[in-house]
């Protein structure tokens, strides 16, 4: 077996709309397709990751559980997306009314990167490539 890319990460709203406008008006990301699965009284929402393939599945369910809010704990830390302008990017979050954290600098690869949330307080990464 060889592993060649993500295909999707799944994330878990606990307000549809809200999430749904997070990410496809504030992030940008694009709408490939909506389901509402009525036995499960629950959407699904596939969202494109920018001109790739690559996609997140934004699900709802009724009354889902809080997620442990330990960056530490087992389990997916964050979820991290490549943007080409660091600053342009803290920017345009901080415009819309998204709280950034300080850009860093990854002591090992020389990469910007720095942490907002999603409206659920998912940890979602912001990474430029330091090689440029």
């Amino acid at each position: 077996m060889t592993i060649q890319r993500i295909h999707h990460v799944a994330v878990i709203s606990s307000n549809y709309e809200r999430s749904k406008h997070f990410y496809v008006d504030l992030l940008g990301l694009t709408v490939i397709q909506e389901t509402y699965r009525a036995e499960r009284d629950s959407y699904k929402l596939d969202l494109r990751i920018g001109e790739t393939q690559q996609q997140i599945e934004l699900f709802s369910f009724p009354n889902p559980p809080l997620r442990v809010n330990q960056p530490e704990a087992r389990g997916l830390r964050h979820l991290a997306f490549v943007v080409s302008n660091m600053e342009a990017s803290v920017k345009d979050l901080e415009s819309k009314g998204i709280a950034v954290e300080p850009v860093r600098v990854d002591p090992i690869t020389g990469d910007l990167y720095t942490f907002f949330a999603d409206p659920d307080g998912l940890p979602l990464e912001l990474v430029e490539h330091g090689d440029k």
